[in-house]
């Protein structure tokens, strides 16, 4: 398929017209070696002409407007099989490269020739040449409701999100594992959705901070396990210190009267400093440790008072921002309301309004004159069709 083609096109009951482009492929087999041979000199893009008829090198003006491809394809191989004798029917494949453009008129903002694209609809069509037609003085009341319009859209669902949010700030702050339903969710459609998604948020922010609390607790239990096996070590090396001192004093004695040895003296006192050394170290890990869970309490007395407050921050921005859109969705309805009283035709943006009426047809020629067909905004629009458009206002 080529880019300008459609479901219409592939289809054989479409019929080309003036203006429509064809790209057209031939090739033919060879028995006798067994290849194919394209035709490259007949092979292109061609214009159906306004005539009807399309002009292709060696065989002349064919008439193609009123058929489908796929016979201006049988054409072209039986001219082509004709016209130099072969003996095999050369293969011809037709297809829509581009569709003759359809057209715009009445009451729209721009009306002209425009190129046709696939699933095409009224409403498109009318899109492609501006829309409505507007006088100069609705446009301004028309152009204020719509942005009012559509920033009521945009509000309402920003107020849906922040109810949420604010139903999940007061579920955290009050323990609770769901979250209610708020009544001003209760009519909105995607209410479900909002509450699971903010549930879900609120099982994660929470998982996380019991893991952080556990964390510290883990921490306070290895450091007062650290504590209590340096008190251990503590009164082990205490009692070796004081079997060391009381065995320097006797050897001291008897150093003094000449029964032993000064070095022993010497050796005992060496093992009582060491101990004393060990007994210091022990000392200083277990105030370090002491210290530790003491920095481990204040962090998660922190963070609890930390957890509590941003929820209460969270929850005090939320109710702001809510009280924020409530003003700008209401000054957004005295927008539309002002826009509704002071231009009718704001009123064809409405889509509960009932005041206005619009009328659409369509001009399509098929072979036997042209004729006018009703349509509406949904109605598909081939190649080659006038899309009318007229509109009337009904004043209450």
């Amino acid at each position: 398929m080529f880019a300008g083609q459609s479901a219409m096109a592939a289809d054989d009951t479409y019929r080309l017209g003036v203006m429509d482009k064809v790209r057209i492929r031939i090739a033919e087999w060879q028995p006798t070696d067994g290849t194919i041979r394209n035709w490259d000199a007949l092979s292109g893009d061609y214009s159906i002409g306004p005539d009807g008829g399309v002009a292709l090198p060696f065989i002349g003006e064919l008439k193609a407007a009123g058929k489908t491809p796929a016979e201006i394809g049988t054409e072209i191989g039986k001219q082509l099989q004709q016209q130099f004798a072969l003996r095999n029917l050369p293969s011809a494949s037709v297809e829509v490269a581009q569709f003759r453009p359809v057209y715009l008129a009445g009451d729209v903002h721009t009306p002209g020739e425009y190129p046709f694209s696939p699933n095409l609809t009224v409403l498109k069509a009318v899109s492609l040449a501006g829309g409505l037609r507007r006088s100069e003085s609705g446009q301004r009341f028309a152009r204020d409701f719509i942005n009012a319009k559509g920033d009521m859209a945009v509000y309402d669902s920003q107020r849906a999100r922040l109810i949420a949010r604010h139903a999940r700030l007061l579920a955290e702050n009050n323990g609770n594992a769901d979250i209610k339903m708020p009544k001003e969710l209760e009519r909105v459609p995607n209410a479900d959705e909002l509450i699971r998604s903010e549930t879900a948020l609120m099982k994660q922010r929470r998982d996380r901070y019991e893991l952080q609390l556990k964390a510290l607790a883990d921490l306070k239990s290895l450091l007062q396990s650290e504590v209590e096996s340096l008190k251990r070590k503590t009164d082990t090396q205490t009692r070796q210190l004081e079997l060391a001192q009381e065995d320097r004093d006797k050897v001291s004695r008897l150093s003094e009267q000449g029964l032993a040895l000064s070095t022993r003296l010497l050796d005992i006192e060496k093992r009582t400093a060491e101990l004393q050394s060990t007994l210091l170290d022990i000392d200083t890990n277990s105030l370090r440790a002491k210290q530790q869970i003491t920095q481990a309490q204040q962090d998660e007395v922190n963070l609890r008072n930390d957890w509590q407050a941003q929820r209460a921050k969270d929850l005090q921005d939320t109710e702001a921002e809510m009280e924020k859109l409530n003003l700008q969705i209401s000054t957004s309805q005295q927008l539309v309301a002002e826009a509704l009283a002071q231009s009718a035709e704001a009123l064809k943006f409405d889509p509960s309004g009932k005041s206005a009426t619009i009328h659409y047809s369509i001009v399509r020629d098929e072979g036997q004159g042209s004729k006018e067909i009703e349509a509406n905004e949904a109605t598909l629009v081939r190649p080659g069709d006038v899309v009318k458009v007229s509109s009337q206002l009904l004043m209450q």
